[in-house]
């Protein structure tokens, strides 16, 4: 049951990990394998547009930055987007208040985390209350007054995502012409963000930019985005599933003792079946049975317990997290096919090797000394 339940709140995690990132993140990012920028060409567009299963593409200049709201300051991830980044529809159900267009009757807005709007006290679609962001100016940096080395912008916040805190704290999301005209880049980008379209594979769409763009460009799809953290999760659930296996291995014990008390108390029957004509082997197996009988009665329980609590905590979530800030209220759990049987195979064969003692020792009972 520990071992259901335990492997099905990492699954839940690792799914919870992934919706949140997918929400932000693209489902194809392509970047500079070195430096921070690239140059992006009419010729490398069409390349990339013209590529099977390629339904999107933003372009994206992303950098830190310093953002400023009466005489409160932060330093924010700031990240300019083209216009096609609404058509992707990523982040439309994380949208807490204001609009996602940050282009309207002629004026640029952002789009800020709602950790930024709470730190920074900033209005939502406020004709009168711009917020300023500094961006390092890379003709000017050396000069001796600091507020001269740095390229300031105003703009107007026209809404509030709310994701994961990650988020949340850092990004503030302005159109690309506002990020071009603040860093002072000209056909700079520092990632491309692709969409799949309908029907096609994310990772063989993948390939296909790998095999156009060469060695020149990471070209990352989600998982890969985040390769660290899903490792790490699925490190910590190999660990738990060890250390709980190794639980299950010294609670195994019981079946040794419980069938060495067996074979002691029933030496007499069983010199009983020897006189009858039944051999070592039939012996062994018959206690072999025996524990692979009393291991596999207590697996089917306690996987029976584990997998309806699992399917009430999904459906209904008696447990929760506890916590008014957390990104859900109740811990997240989903049971896979493949745990289950990897549970059924760690039980069985921790069983046999359990019996496997007493069984001998019962093959071996002397006829003579029991009859």
């Amino acid at each position: 049951m520990a071992l259901v339940i335990g492997m099905s709140v990492f699954n839940g995690m690792e799914n919870l990990i992934r919706s949140l990132y997918n929400s932000f993140d693209p489902e194809i990012k392509i970047a500079p394998r070195e430096g921070k920028t690239f140059v992006m060409t009419d010729k490398l567009h069409k390349l990339i547009q013209n590529t099977e299963g390629v339904f999107i593409i933003t372009e994206v200049i992303e950098d830190n930055a310093v953002l400023s709201y009466k005489n409160e300051t932060d330093v924010i991830k700031i990240k300019g987007v083209s216009e096609s980044f609404d058509q992707q529809h990523r982040m439309d159900s994380f949208l807490v208040t204001g609009s996602m267009s940050m282009h309207k009757q002629g004026r640029d807005f952002a789009i800020i985390g709602r950790g930024i709007q709470y730190k920074l006290s900033v209005p939502i679609n406020s004709q009168f209350a711009a917020v300023q962001i500094f961006y390092p100016d890379r003709d000017r940096i050396k000069m001796p007054n600091a507020m001269d080395a740095f390229r300031i912008k105003s703009i107007h916040a026209g809404g509030v995502f709310a994701i994961e805190k990650q988020y949340d704290d850092n990004y503030v999301f302005v159109p690309l012409t506002f990020a071009q005209e603040l860093m002072n880049y000209d056909k700079e980008r520092t990632s491309l963000e692709i969409k799949v379209a309908e029907g096609y594979n994310i990772d063989a769409v993948r390939d296909l930019l790998k095999e156009k763009l060469g060695d020149t460009f990471l070209i990352l799809n989600s998982d890969e985005q985040h390769k660290g953290l899903l490792k790490a999760i699925k490190v910590e659930k190999f660990v738990v599933n060890v250390m709980l296996s190794f639980i299950l291995a010294i609670s195994s014990v019981g079946i040794f003792f419980c069938l060495t008390m067996l074979t002691l108390n029933k030496r007499k029957d069983i010199a009983v079946l020897k006189a009858m004509g039944a051999t070592k082997t039939f012996i062994r197996n018959l206690f072999m049975t025996e524990g692979m009988l009393i291991a596999l009665s207590g697996a089917v329980i306690g996987m029976g317990l584990g997998v309806t609590i699992c399917f009430l905590q999904q459906n209904y979530g008696f447990v929760t997290i506890g916590t008014e800030t957390s990104v859900i209220e109740e811990y997240p759990v989903e049971l896979r096919l493949s745990d289950l049987i990897w549970i059924s195979c760690t039980v069985i064969c921790i069983s046999f090797l359990a019996s496997i003692r007493p069984s001998i020792i019962a093959s071996k009972l002397d006829l003579k000394k029991h009859l």
